[in-house]
């Protein structure tokens, strides 16, 4: 659902919702750096220039078609990823491209497969995501690659910042509600790990859900 005017109290509960999903850790060095696909180009420019900081030596952009892109975009979330590195600086030998990845769970399995297949050695990583998917990464990553050393970061933007003309407000909130139910719902079905649902993150979901922004939630 797709409602056109926001209300003082939608953004306040949605900045309460942003704030739990994202996690703020800080950086270490790492063997490499995967950039998880999205619709969000500005999660590839991150990554990008995390590498040209020296951060990691290699730069894994995986992503296929995600709910998000399938049907909409023509090249895949990796090469679309892999394009924006190169342009900015990025070796291309550097730039290893997982393009069969269609949501987070594949991301990190398939990326790991393909590092492996280059006979790269990898113990830690740094996993670069949207901000408000911070959460969800952690909880997949204990899961899918447990003996991974990995942090999570994202591009430093901040909620009332985040929307953009391709990514308006309303979209935004959405998406969010239904990544925190995901996590709920994943981690019944043991896809993720069970996170910590603060009070204030689980009144937020509710009162944003009976706002009307549950376009996004999982469809059991």
């Amino acid at each position: 659902m797709k409602i056109q005017g926001i209300k003082k109290e939608i953004i306040v509960q949605a900045g309460i919702l942003w704030d739990y999903l994202r996690l703020g850790e800080p950086l270490r060095k790492a063997d490499c750096l995967i950039a998880m696909g999205s619709h969000d180009l500005r999660v590839a420019e991150y990554a990008a220039r995390l590498f040209l900081d020296r951060w990691a030596p290699i730069l894994v952009c995986s992503g296929g078609f995600g709910r998000l892109t399938k049907g909409i975009w023509h090249e895949t979330e990796a090469g679309k990823f892999a394009q924006i590195a190169s342009d900015m600086g990025v070796e291309p030998e550097k730039i290893l491209l997982e393009e069969k990845s269609a949501n987070t769970a594949e991301n990190l399995r398939f990326s790991r497969d393909l590092l492996g297949e280059n006979g790269l050695e990898i113990n830690s990583a740094i996993l670069v995501h949207k901000p408000y998917m911070e959460r969800r990464v952690r909880a997949t990553a204990d899961i899918v690659w447990p003996k991974l050393d990995f942090v999570i970061t994202s591009p430093p933007i901040s909620f009332t910042e985040y929307p953009s003309i391709d990514i308006p407000l309303n979209d935004v909130i959405e998406i969010m509600v239904g990544d925190f139910h995901r996590l709920m719902v994943y981690a019944d079905k043991s896809f993720q790990s069970r996170q910590v649902i603060t009070d204030d993150a689980m009144r937020a979901f509710d009162f944003l859900v009976k706002a009307g922004f549950d376009g996004q939630c999982v469809k059991e």
